[in-house]
């Protein structure tokens, strides 16, 4: 039976494994967490047009979902909560699903040229309130429902993943004809559209159904 991994270190089985492993947490990354969201994460927030939305339901069963607008588009509504304006999507509702059964939900907002990115833990709930929505219309368009955050914990995440995937690099950006359409793609795998027809169906709706 295997003992020992990679460079002889034992493998991890317990929690007590993992630390050995990693070794001893640094004091300032355990005091960078904060239970409120500070200046910083204001202005943060203030300047991101998207998120990364991490929920799970009652099973355990995870799901990451990307939302974007223009620049500040989650409210800080005070320093421990914030809202997340729903905007025109699939209508999957996977995360609104995810919160009904099991709030606890993650969020990394991300503001393009800057490599850090700032993480949000808490307990979510959907609101329907007007009052919190209506300030967050966009081209004469109100939200009618989205996702109000409890704050936790949130932190700074250090620079060293986009730093590596070179996320903001303009030499790094892939053609975008080296890669298939979505339209393409969802027609193929589902056989069930034809190309033609599925392309036609997502630019229609990228061009007239944002919000």
């Amino acid at each position: 039976m295997e003992k020992h991994g990679a460079g002889g270190k034992p493998l991890v089985r317990t929690t007590d494994d993992l630390r050995a492993h990693f070794g001893k947490l640094s004091p300032l990354a355990e005091k960078k967490v904060l239970r409120h969201l500070d200046r910083f994460c204001r202005d943060f927030i203030a300047l991101s047009p998207f998120l990364v939305f991490a929920s799970s339901d009652g099973n355990g069963n995870a799901d990451a979902s990307p939302r974007g607008d223009a620049p500040g588009f989650v409210a800080v509504l005070d320093d421990k909560s914030l809202l997340i304006p729903d905007r025109r999507g699939n209508n999957r509702v996977d995360t609104f699903g995810n919160i009904m059964a099991s709030p606890g939900v993650g969020l990394i907002f991300l503001v393009p040229g800057i490599n850090e990115t700032l993480r949000v833990n808490g307990k979510a709930e959907i609101t329907q309130d007007p009052a919190l929505l209506t300030p967050l219309t966009v081209q004469n368009v109100a939200p009618t429902i989205g996702i109000k955050v409890h704050v936790e914990e949130c932190y700074f995440h250090c620079g060293k993943a986009l730093m590596r995937s070179k996320l903001w690099d303009p030499q790094a950006q892939v053609e975008r004809h080296s890669f298939p359409t979505l339209g393409r793609i969802i027609a193929e795998q589902t056989a069930a559209i034809s190309v033609d027809v599925a392309e036609k169906t997502m630019d229609d709706a990228y061009r007239t159904k944002l919000y």
